[in-house]
């Protein structure tokens, strides 16, 4: 700026509504429909294979033993795994597979 010219107040200043971003969604407010919740339950309970694809492209086949917000607590034998949500591309059941190849 230069020397000897003032700063207009008013300018300065952002209004609160020109810069408002919606933070009344349900994923912010820390709502859901509880399906994943429901859905993990229902693997863990009828103990269901289950393949986890990473983002990485690395495939880990398993049972899911417990879960949290952040992270999966998967079982292959004896071997167990645990899988931070973020790193998931996708899943499915095992038997899917096996449909899919043509065996019962």
């Amino acid at each position: 700026m230069p020397l000897g010219t003032r700063r207009d107040p008013a300018r300065t200043f952002s209004s609160a509504f020109t810069h408002h971003t919606r933070s009344d969604t349900a994923a912010v407010r820390g709502e859901s429909s509880h399906a994943e919740a429901f859905y993990f339950q229902k693997q863990i309970h009828s103990r269901t294979v289950m393949i986890f694809v990473l983002e990485d492209g690395e495939q880990i086949e398993g049972t899911i033993e417990w879960y949290d917000r952040n992270a999966i607590k998967v079982r292959h034998g004896a071997l167990r795994t645990l899988i931070y949500k973020a790193g998931i591309k996708y899943l499915y059941k095992a038997m899917d597979t096996n449909q899919l190849n043509g065996q019962p």
